[in-house]
C-alpha cells in the first residue's frame, strides 16, 4: 500500500489542506503545533474511523460543527480513494456516515456501513487495526517500546501479533473440551436405557408379538366387517325401495283423495251447467218471441210508408231522401199558393183601379167603357178561377202534410224497430253460442267425470297391492344389520387402536434402543475423542515453544538485515542476537551480549527502528502474506542530538533503506528532514496549518 494524497477539512489546525505523497522517504517538518502528527491521526481515522481515545475530541477542529478526510492510495496497480467524515451532534462527536465511501478508481465498493468498508479495506490491503496501530503506524515516543518493556511482557504482546498466543488459548479450550467430554461419558454410562438395554431388547420382541397376533385378529375382522357392512347395505336398499314404495302409495293416495274430489267437483259442474242450459234455452225462446213480435211491426211500419208511396225495401238513406221529397212537394205547392194569391191581390186592385178610372193600370192609356167592361170580367173570371185553384193547392198541402207526417212516424218507427231487431238478432246469436258452448262443455265434463272414475278404480287397485308389514319386516332386518355393523366396527375400532398404541410403543421402545446404540457409540466416540485431545493438547503444548523458535530465528536474521542496510558499512557493525522473550542483544566483538540499555543514544534508535522495521516485515508475511510496505514514524527523533550525529545517522540509514516502499516520517528536526526525498513543510498562520513543497 502507497499513499498518495491525504485531503483535511476542520482537522485539528486544518482547515482545508491537500498533502501529496510519493515513493521513498517522505517528511513532514515543522515547529511544534504546526499540524504535523495531525496528519497521521487523519490517516489513521480515515483507514479505520475508531478514535485512539475515548472520544473524537482530539480530531475536529475547535469550533467546527464537520470535518471530512479523504485519503488516495494504490495497492496491486490500483488506485483507491477512502472518505470519511465527522459530525458534531450535541455534546458529542460522532462519524457522518453518509460521507463514508469506498472507491476503486471512480467505482463505489462501499459506503454508509463500517463493517463493510473495513471488510472491502482489508480484503485491498491485508491490514486491520492492529496491525496498522502495531506496526505500521510508530507513534510518538513508541519506537523503543518494544525495547524497554519487560521480557514477558513482550513475549505475550509478539506471541498475540504472531498468533502464537492462539495456541495457548487453544491448549486452555481444550481441557475444557475434555472435561465436558468425559462428564458427557460418565452422564451416558448411568443411562437408564444404556444400563438396560438388553430388557428393552427383551419387551420389544414382546410387544412385537403382541402386535402380529393383533394383525391376524385385524385381517379377520376386517373380514367380518365387510359381510356386516354388504348385508347392512342389502338391508338398507331394501328399506329404501320400501320406503319409497310406501311414499308412492302415500302419493297415489293424495291422488285417490284429488281424484274423488275431482269426481264429485265435476258431477256437481255437470247439474250446474245443465241448469244453465235450460236457462239459456229459456231466454233463446223468449228473444225469438220478442224478434218475431218487432218483425211484425217491421212490416207494418213498411206498409204504411208503402200506402204513404214510399218503397219500404231501401236502405235508410235512400229512405231518409225519398222523406225529404215530401218536403220538396210541400215547398213547391206553397210557393203556387202564394204565386196566386198575388195574382188574386193584383187583380184586385186592377179591378178598383178600373172602377174609378177608365185607364189601363198597366199603359195608363184611356179606356172606352165596352172594353173596360169586358176588361173587367176577364178578370173576376181570373180571380174566380184563382180562388178556385188556391182552395185546391191548400187541400192538396194538407193531405201532403198528413202524409208527411204518417210517413215520418213511419220511417222512425221502422229506424227503432229495425236497431231493436238488430240488438235482439246479435244477442240471440250469442245467446245461441253460449248454448253451444256449454252444450260442449256438459259433454266434456262428462267425459272427464267418466276417465276420473277410470283412474280412481285404478289407484283404488294400485294401493290395496301394498303390505305395511313388509316395511317393518325390512326396518327390522336393517336394525338388526346395523348393531351388527356397528358390534363388528366397534371391535376393529378398538384393534386398531390398540395396534397404534403397540406401534407407538414399538416406536417408543426402538428410538430407545436406538438413543441406547446412539449413547453407546457416543460413549465410544467420546473415550476416542478423549484420547484425542489429550494428544492435541500435548502437542499444543510443545508446539508453541518450536513456532516461537523459529519466529525467533527468522526475527533475528530480518533485525540484522535491516540494521546492516541502516549501517551501510559507514558504523561499526552491531551484531544482534534475540532470545525466547524476543529480547535482543548485542554481540561484542568478544563474543559478551551487551543489553539494550548499555547501548548508545544513537546505537538503541538504530537497534530499535531495525527491531520494529524487523518485526514489521516478519508479522506482515505471516498475517498477510507479504511484507512490510508502508511505514509511518512520529517524530522518530526523540532523545536523539545534533551535536552527536546520532540524527543525522539515523535520517542518512532511512534514506538508504530501500525495503520499504514508502516511509512517511513527521519530525521537527531539518537536519532529519534534510535526508528524505520528499519534503513537506508545515506551517501556521493565524492557528490555520498551511502546506508547502520544499522538494
Amino acid at each position: 500500500m502507497k499513499i498518495e494524497i491525504v485531503q483535511l477539512e476542520n482537522i485539528r489546525s486544518h482547515v482545508k489542506s491537500t498533502v501529496p505523497f510519493a515513493r521513498g522517504f517522505n517528511c513532514l517538518v515543522g515547529g511544534v503545533g504546526t499540524g504535523k502528527s495531525s496528519v497521521l491521526y487523519a490517516v489513521d481515522f480515515a483507514l479505520f474511523g475508531e478514535p485512539l481515545g475515548r472520544s473524537f475530541e482530539y480530531l475536529l477542529r475547535e469550533g467546527a460543527d464537520s470535518a471530512k478526510v479523504t485519503v488516495q492510495f494504490t495497492q496491486n496497480g490500483q488506485t483507491y480513494k477512502l472518505v470519511r467524515g465527522l459530525k458534531r451532534r450535541g455534546k458529542g462527536i460522532g462519524q457522518d456516515f453518509e460521507e463514508l465511501k469506498l472507491f476503486e478508481d471512480e467505482t463505489l465498493l462501499a459506503s454508509m456501513k463500517t463493517d463493510a468498508i473495513a471488510e472491502q479495506f482489508k480484503a485491498i490491503t491485508g491490514l486491520d487495526k492492529e496491525l496498522y496501530r502495531e506496526i505500521v503506524w510508530v507513534r510518538q515516543e513508541h519506537l523503543k517500546e518494544l525495547l524497554d518493556a519487560a521480557p514477558r511482557d513482550r513475549q505475550r504482546r509478539l506471541d498475540e501479533l504472531f498468533g502464537l498466543s492462539d495456541y495457548e488459548v487453544a491448549w486452555s479450550n481444550i481441557a475444557v473440551y475434555r472435561r465436558d467430554y468425559e462428564t458427557e461419558k460418565r452422564v451416558y454410562e448411568k443411562d437408564p436405557d444404556v444400563v438396560g438395554l438388553e430388557n428393552l431388547g427383551g419387551e420389544y420382541n414382546r410387544v412385537t408379538e403382541e402386535f402380529t397376533l393383533l394383525e391376524m385378529e385385524l385381517q379377520d375382522a376386517v373380514g367380518k366387517l365387510a359381510g356386516a357392512k354388504r348385508a347392512l347395505e342389502d338391508a338398507d336398499v331394501k328399506l329404501k325401495k320400501l320406503e319409497e314404495k310406501k311414499q308412492r302409495i302415500e302419493e297415489l293416495k293424495r291422488k285417490e283423495a284429488e281424484v274423488q274430489a275431482n269426481i264429485s267437483s265435476t258431477a256437481d259442474a255437470v247439474v250446474s251447467l245443465n241448469q244453465r242450459v235450460e236457462g239459456k234455452k229459456t231466454i233463446i225462446d223468449n228473444l225469438r218471441q220478442r224478434y218475431n213480435s218487432l218483425d211484425s211491426q217491421l212490416s207494418a211500419c213498411k206498409r204504411t210508408l208503402e200506402d204513404a208511396g214510399v218503397s219500404a225495401n231501401q236502405p235508410v238513406e235512400a229512405l231518409r231522401g225519398q222523406l225529404a221529397a215530401f218536403d220538396d212537394k210541400l215547398s213547391s205547392l206553397r210557393a203556387e199558393q202564394e204565386a196566386t194569391m198575388r195574382n188574386l191581390q193584383t187583380d184586385k186592385k186592377r179591378t178598383e183601379s178600373l172602377s174609378m178610372e177608365s185607364r189601363c193600370p198597366l199603359c195608363l192609356q184611356s179606356l172606352n167603357d165596352e172594353y173596360k167592361t169586358g176588361l173587367m170580367e176577364r178578370i173576376q173570371q181570373e180571380n174566380v178561377e184563382r180562388q178556385s185553384t188556391i182552395k185546391q193547392l191548400q187541400g192538396e198541402i194538407e193531405k201532403m202534410q198528413r202524409t208527411k207526417l204518417v210517413a215520418n212516424e213511419a220511417f222512425s218507427n221502422l229506424q227503432t224497430i229495425t236497431s231493436r231487431a238488430e240488438d235482439l238478432r246479435t244477442r240471440l246469436s250469442e245467446e245461441e253460442k253460449n248454448l253451444g258452448d256449454l252444450t260442449v262443455e256438459v259433454e266434456g265434463k262428462r267425459r272427464l267425470e267418466t276417465e276420473l272414475g277410470g283412474q280412481l278404480e285404478a289407484l283404488r287397485f294400485e294401493i290395496g297391492r301394498f303390505e305395511a308389514s313388509d316395511l317393518e319386516a325390512a326396518r327390522m332386518q336393517r336394525e338388526q344389520a346395523f348393531t351388527q355393523y356397528y358390534r363388528v366396527e366397534a371391535d376393529l375400532r378398538t384393534k386398531e387402536s390398540r395396534k397404534k398404541d403397540l406401534l407407538t410403543r414399538l416406536d417408543e421402545i426402538k428410538e430407545r434402543i436406538d438413543h441406547a446404540q446412539e449413547k453407546l457409540e457416543r460413549i465410544q466416540k467420546i473415550a476416542r475423542t478423549v484420547e484425542v485431545l489429550g494428544a492435541i493438547r500435548d502437542a499444543y503444548r510443545s508446539i508453541q515453544p518450536k513456532l516461537r523458535s523459529e519466529f525467533v530465528k527468522v526475527l533475528r536474521n530480518f533485525v540484522q538485515q535491516v540494521l546492516d542496510g541502516l549501517v551501510g558499512g559507514e558504523a561499526p557493525l552491531l551484531n544482534v542476537v534475540v532470545d525466547e522473550t524476543y529480547t535482543p542483544y548485542v554481540k561484542s566483538e568478544s563474543g559478551a551480549d551487551r543489553e539494550v540499555s548499555n547501548l548508545s543514544g544513537g546505537e538503541r534508535t538504530l537497534l530499535a527502528f531495525a527491531y520494529r522495521l524487523g518485526l514489521g516485515q516478519l508479522i506482515m508475511q505471516s498475517r498477510t502474506g507479504h511484507g512490510l510496505s508502508m511505514l509511518l514514524l512520529d517524530e522518530p527523533t526523540e532523545s536523539l542530538g545534533r551535536e552527536d550525529g546520532s540524527i543525522d545517522r539515523l535520517a542518512e540509514a532511512i534514506s538508504r533503506f530501500k525495503a520499504i516502499e514508502q516511509i512517511i516520517a513527521v519530525t521537527h528536526s531539518e537536519a532529519f528532514a534534510e535526508k528524505a526525498e520528499h519534503v513537506i513543510i508545515l506551517e501556521k498562520e493565524a492557528g490555520i496549518s498551511k502546506i508547502s513543497l520544499e522538494k
